[in-house]
């Protein structure tokens, strides 16, 4: 007889808790290999697929396209063993199991495991409590009512996000029984209580003086609310954290770059993968960087520490229909500009069509912010939290110049740098620019320190 078998949201590593349903890849009756990608997810890093670690008829699936599930939450059921072909959904649900099953291990593409996870304990509301009050309690998904959950004892949350989201509005959880599997609470049952809390206010009493102008609703005409989530929810996180931590300073400085495209066109007609101009940026920032150690650092503010990196692992920035991605070029400083050029290349293809890996958006050291691809000259960047510096690069214009103690027309570039000023001083930040400007103008002044 077949055995029915529930296979878990995975571990997405990288400190997430939580992924998006994007698109089902399988049916309910589809039979499904070991290894089977069966859902493709959205997480706040990237676009996955999930494979599925067993073998069978898929039984179940749990979530529509758009839900947001967090780590531990049923994705599927499979019915594996003898029978499965003549085994219905209905049939087989008795036999439901939670226990792992022998399969590959490997719980998501790119997260390969040696034996098989741990198993999540799974908190159970108490059988009886008092009962919770009505505009905390979010409908259950089939419309019947449920009991609330114990006042005392572990409270069924997984999403750290979840805890954070009612500590911030003051909701005891309590005092709110979840429409997750087994009365876990999710992000929409807080957020359900927040909108009912908020419809149960008396309203202002007469005469009463108004303080302040309501903000406006989702209801109100002409009124959008886009939700912060995925990586638009993560960029918002990271750059307030970055502005709310970071006590950052900008210097600029324009730099005559005549030099700079010349040499590039004179290696691109040498033949070869042609070399682009980011490359060489990046090429010159690791040379800086290598005269400068202190930009190629964070802070680690619980120790009161400056944490200095002797690799160069260069971010860069890249727009996507998603959002604004950072991946990281690996060991920058060991990379010529060839190699550089492919790297770019390669991971700006992955950013364009979903396919970057956690790994490909972490562990960055440094970030190359190259804002002149959109028409602009300057900028003031934000540092990526927790990088200490920036640079900025606008785009690379005829300008009128002062050359050789004449006036001419000289291709002009403006640098901006952002950097932490707990890890140097203006002077430190100041010989990094100045010395990007200096290979930017002569890249011969690369060869001293090749």
């Amino acid at each position: 007889m077949a055995q029915v078998l529930e296979f878990k949201l995975p571990d997405l590593g990288e400190g997430l808790t939580e992924a998006e349903i994007v698109r089902w890849l399988v049916e309910v009756g589809d039979v499904v290999a070991v290894d089977q990608p069966v859902v493709e997810v959205e997480t706040a890093k990237a676009m996955v697929d999930v494979p599925c670690p067993y073998g069978g008829v898929v039984t179940a699936r749990f979530g529509a396209e758009g839900t947001e599930l967090p780590v531990g939450a049923p994705l599927l059921t499979v019915a594996v063993g003898e029978g499965t072909e003549e085994a219905s959904p209905a049939e087989a649900e008795p036999e439901r199991a939670t226990a792992p099953a022998e399969g590959s291990g490997n719980v998501l593409v790119g997260y390969g495991t040696s034996e098989a996870p741990a198993r999540r304990r799974r908190v159970r509301p108490a059988e009886t409590a008092p009962a919770a009050p009505a505009a905390l309690v979010a409908p259950a998904a089939n419309g019947r009512d449920r009991t609330p959950a114990a006042a005392d004892g572990p409270v069924p949350v997984i999403s750290p996000l979840v805890r954070r989201l009612a500590r911030q509005n003051g909701l005891d959880l309590r005092e709110m029984t979840g429409s997750g599997p087994e009365g876990l609470i999710l992000r929409a049952d807080v957020e359900y209580a927040l909108r009912a809390a908020a419809h149960a206010r008396p309203e202002q009493a007469a005469g009463e003086p108004r303080t302040r102008t309501p903000a406006p609703t989702a209801d109100t005409p002409g009124v959008t609310r886009v939700p912060l989530k995925g990586i638009r929810g993560t960029v918002a996180d990271k750059l307030s954290r970055s502005r709310t931590e970071i006590p950052d300073a900008t210097c600029w400085v324009d730099a005559d770059a005549t030099g700079l495209m010349r040499a590039r066109a004179v290696m691109n007609a040498a033949g070869g993968p042609k070399i682009s101009v980011i490359a060489l940026l990046a090429r010159i920032c690791a040379a800086a960087l290598a005269r400068f150690p202190e930009l190629n650092s964070s802070v680690d503010t619980g120790a009161r520490e400056i944490v200095r990196y002797e690799a160069v692992h260069l971010g860069f920035a890249a727009q996507t229909d998603r959002g604004l991605v950072v991946p990281v070029v690996r060991d920058a400083h060991t990379r010529d500009a060839e190699s550089l050029s492919a790297e770019f290349a390669r991971l700006t293809e992955a950013a364009r069509t979903g396919a970057l890996t956690p790994a490909d958006l972490t562990g960055g050291t440094f970030t190359l912010n190259n804002y002149g691809v959109f028409g602009v000259d300057g900028s003031t960047p934000i540092i990526n939290h927790p990088e200490a510096a920036m640079l900025g690069v606008g785009r690379i214009v005829p300008k009128p110049w002062v050359h050789e103690g004449e006036l001419a027309v000289r291709q002009v570039v403006q640098l901006s740098l952002t950097f932490d000023h707990r890890v140097c001083d203006g002077g430190t930040a100041g010989g990094f620019l100045r010395y990007v400007a200096d290979c930017v103008e002569q890249p011969a002044v690369l060869l001293r320190t090749l």
